[in-house]
């Protein structure tokens, strides 16, 4: 894929950018990069997984929005094609969360998904 189309192949809200910019703000933590996985798990038997990595691997697909980079693996890559990255915050929980619209089923609470 083109390295103009990865960057349309994902969304993120301004809620996601200021939380993630929260986690890696500081001169000594640039290299840092916001890792996405798949993996499987739940009740559905996919879910996702977050979180702030400084490593980069040989086949990451890298893509840069709004001053952040976004870390995948190719595998993780092709479930999140047309994804939105959002941040919610309510009483109840703080959480990154994907609007997936490749997702056939979502378990009741929210944790995992199927395909």
């Amino acid at each position: 894929m083109h390295k103009k189309s990865l960057n349309y192949s994902l969304r993120i809200t301004k809620k996601a950018v200021k939380e993630i910019r929260s986690y890696i703000k500081y001169p000594n933590k640039s290299r840092l990069r916001f890792r996405i996985n798949v993996v499987g798990g739940g009740c559905k038997g996919l879910k996702y997984k977050f979180f702030i990595d400084k490593n980069k691997n040989i086949d990451d697909i890298l893509i840069k929005k709004k001053g952040i980079k976004i870390a995948i693996d190719p595998i993780s890559f092709q479930y999140l094609v047309g994804s939105t990255i959002d941040f919610i915050d309510t009483l109840e929980k703080s959480q990154f969360m994907i609007n997936n619209p490749n997702v056939s089923t979502t378990c009741q609470c929210g944790s995992s998904f199927g395909m």
